[in-house]
């Protein structure tokens, strides 16, 4: 180790370059700094102290990186790494917020950390952590523990559904993971929407909907109906032949490619041959069948359906 301190401090810095920065007291101890070294430069603010056991070789407010750093840091544990919907944002997920999210494999006994939730992860496995740069747990595990681990079903099927369409893994990896989890009360519901997501059965949608009208008591539905226009056949997912009304049920693959481009041409044929149409996401029955049947309901009665006295 260098003798003086000004040369451990320059080795430290170094040695933070790889980590955005930001460094461990242990770490610092490591490389030959006392705690005398470290308060001498903290107050000469050269350097900042975070939390109670990482600095920061750098002076003004932390990039989200940094923060990041922190949280790992802080845990003391060996192998701490971002998890959840935090692992996901460090893998370029976008446009979904939440707390930051740390996690240590079975065993750990890790602190808390300031700002950040620690969970100890019985289904975390050496090989879901990616070491290079803040270490984090891939994003195939890390959306399945997001999905388990957020306090509602609306948010866990946003995370699943984000990392797919944002192409940070593939539904047949979030399948795979999942199967290494035996019991959760959330599995369930994680399984239908990876089977929505993944539309592994072309009438999926079309026989949970029927099933949602006859418990309503809304009139049974024709499923999978025909039309003809200047592009060939259309096949519509549900239709109300007596009243006019047809549902498109929208799974994810109607987000991609040119399937927009054919539903809005199906969609505006039948309209302009005045039939409704109603769309609904195939989540949207996981999550607000009643809303969606609301709106079904009023269209059938503004056709000229009446509900059975």
């Amino acid at each position: 180790m260098p003798g003086t301190r000004r040369d451990r401090c320059a080795a430290a810095a170094r040695f933070a370059e790889g980590q955005d920065g930001v460094v461990s007291r242990h770490q610092l101890r490591a490389l030959g700094l006392t705690r005398h070294d470290v308060r001498t430069e903290v107050r000469a603010r050269r350097w900042t102290q975070p939390t109670l056991h990482t600095v920061a070789v750098v002076t003004g407010q932390l990039s989200q990186r940094q923060r990041w750093w922190v949280a790992v840091l802080e845990t003391v544990c060996a192998d701490a790494a971002l998890d959840g919907l935090t692992a996901l944002q460090a893998a370029g997920l976008e446009g979904i917020d939440g707390p930051v999210v740390a996690s240590c494999g079975h065993g750990g006994r890790p602190r808390s950390a300031p700002a950040a939730l620690v969970r100890v992860s019985r289904w975390r496995r050496p090989c879901d952590v990616v070491q290079a740069g803040v270490p984090r747990v891939r994003p195939g595990a890390a959306a399945i523990h997001a999905a388990l681990w957020t306090s509602s079903d609306r948010h866990a099927a946003l995370v699943l559904v984000a990392t797919v369409q944002q192409r940070l893994t593939t539904p047949q990896r979030l399948v795979t993971e999942l199967g290494r989890i035996a019991r959760h009360r959330r599995r369930a519901f994680v399984r239908q929407v990876l089977g929505d997501v993944l539309d592994g059965a072309p009438a999926l949608g079309e026989l949970d909907f029927a099933g949602l009208c006859r418990r309503r008591g809304l009139p049974t539905p024709t499923r999978q109906a025909v039309r003809s226009g200047p592009r060939g056949r259309w096949h519509l997912d549900v239709h109300f032949e007596e009243y006019g009304v047809t549902v498109e049920i929208d799974g994810i693959a109607h987000l991609s490619g040119l399937a927009p481009l054919e539903d809005a041409l199906r969609q505006n044929a039948l309209v302009i041959g005045g039939e409704l149409v109603l769309r609904i996401p195939l989540l949207g029955l996981r999550l607000a069948p009643a809303e969606f049947l609301d709106q079904v309901a009023r269209a059938l009665s503004d056709r000229g359906w009446r509900a059975a006295a």
